[in-house]
């Protein structure tokens, strides 16, 4: 570190401008089990924000402004350390935002999409900070797309719909002319991290290591080639909103989740695809479990390994729920990823993901559009910070019918090899609807 930077970071914790903390679980995760550096920038959380109304810069900082003052996670940024680096949480923080006018013409979709790429992928200093960044894209004074980017240190994808709602909240306090700040945050994300230090003891964890030495005994790697750096490549389809309603009401008579039966037919879908009918999948978990925690920014999700098998002799339905209750066991049993991995042998290694390298999320998070007289926004993902994955399947809710994100490593697929996953996925999807008592065999023919 810079002499003149120590000297700053000195003044700082002396005058109690700064504090410093221990990383949490979930940061863990990411500096000691992620296969690529914590710093690329796959590791970018992102999202359009199309705002249609009357908004003026003045008013926009403002708002942020209100919204970086909450939420301490928008004042932190991360300094080395003996053994692992430490969260530095400042009092003060100014709004990280730009305003750029776009030309008239110049303003369509793919050309926002194609700015929003650019702003994704600058990079985040770390021990600087901020790590976020907001960018509006001014087509007209009453027509905005703002761009927000954060690193994945301090936000999952549930933090962007609390961004947004607080961000309108700000906006609604500055229309009133009020001078106050928002609410105090019923739990800060360092609280909250050091609620989860004093919960997870030796003691605790060692309760759970023997379920998962037991139930991921024997499991081994998919595919032996490196997971390389950078975003992997998305490409989306769509569940028939038909379909979708019709394996709810399947799962609801079958009494499983609509997770489950999901993850079910993905599994299958996957083996007749792959060939693999023993897969270890990681899914997340919104871990969100403590009073006050929905309205807190933050790095919270944890990331459970499902592993289950598809045997073909089996009916659909029996297939479901022997899976719905793996799921159960699993999530009751679940621990901190950081201290899992560690614990069943897994040893960091460049490019490899410890446990598994296909996720599978349900992607259920509050996503909210917000209405207000003369101004409405609407939030719309675009990356959530998987990098650590070379396959995920990301299915998220829609009026339309669910929405299917594939997102996949180019070094190991064609887009052609996931449209034909995704072709196989969608027939046995809709076989699971129309047969639950058929065989899986029967059901692939």
């Amino acid at each position: 570190m810079p002499v003149d930077r120590r000297a700053r970071l000195k003044q700082w914790l002396e005058s109690g401008e700064a504090q410093l903390q221990p990383l949490t679980f979930p940061q863990r995760e990411l500096w000691e089990t992620s296969p690529v550096p914590v710093e690329d920038a796959a590791n970018h959380i992102c999202c359009l924000i199309e705002v249609r109304g009357l908004l003026t810069e003045r008013d926009c900082r403002a708002a942020i402004q209100r919204v970086v003052d909450r939420q301490e996670v928008l004042r932190l940024s991360f300094l080395p350390g003996k053994e692992r680096p430490l969260q530095m949480i400042r009092k003060q923080g100014e709004a990280s935002c730009v305003f750029r006018e776009v030309a008239p013409g110049a303003g369509g979709p793919e050309a926002i999409e194609e700015m929003a790429a650019e702003i994704f992928r600058k990079p985040f200093d770390l021990v600087q900070g901020p790590l976020y960044r907001v960018v509006d894209l001014r087509r007209a004074p009453n027509d905005h797309v703002l761009v927000f980017a954060v690193h994945h240190t301090i936000a999952d994808g549930w933090s962007l719909g609390v961004f947004v709602q607080e961000l309108f909240a700000a906006y609604i306090y500055g229309m009133m002319g009020s001078g106050e700040a928002l609410p105090p945050m019923p739990l800060p994300y360092t609280a909250w991290g050091a609620a989860e230090r004093a919960f997870w003891q030796p003691a605790v964890l060692a309760e759970r290591i023997g379920f998962w030495k037991t139930r991921l005994a024997g499991s081994q790697p998919i595919w032996n080639a490196p997971i390389t750096r950078g975003a992997p490549k998305r490409w989306v389809s769509q569940i028939p909103a038909a379909v979708a309603n019709e394996t709810q009401e399947m799962a609801r008579r079958s009494g499983i989740t609509l997770f489950s039966a999901w993850l079910g037919a993905f599994r299958i879908a996957f083996a007749e695809w792959n060939g693999h009918d023993d897969l270890v999948v990681g899914t997340p978990v919104a871990n969100r479990i403590r009073q006050g925690a929905r309205e807190t920014m933050g790095y919270f999700s944890n990331i459970v390994p499902l592993r289950d098998r598809v045997d073909r002799t089996q009916t659909v339905a029996d297939h479901l729920r022997a899976g719905h209750q793996v799921t159960m066991d699993s999530f009751a049993n679940a621990m901190p990823f950081a201290e899992l991995a560690p614990a069943l042998g897994e040893r960091p290694a460049a490019g490899h993901n410890p446990l598994f390298d296909v996720r599978f999320a349900l992607q259920n998070h509050p996503i909210p559009d917000v209405s207000l007289p003369n101004l409405s926004a609407r939030l719309s993902m675009r990356s959530t910070g998987t990098a650590r994955f070379q396959l995920a399947c990301e299915i998220t809710e829609d009026r339309e019918g669910p929405e299917v994100a594939w997102l996949f490593r180019k070094n190991l697929f064609s887009q052609g090899d996931i449209e034909k996953l995704d072709g196989i996925f969608q027939r046995v999807l809709a076989g699971v609807c129309q047969g639950p008592e058929r065989r899986i065999s029967e059901l692939l023919n």
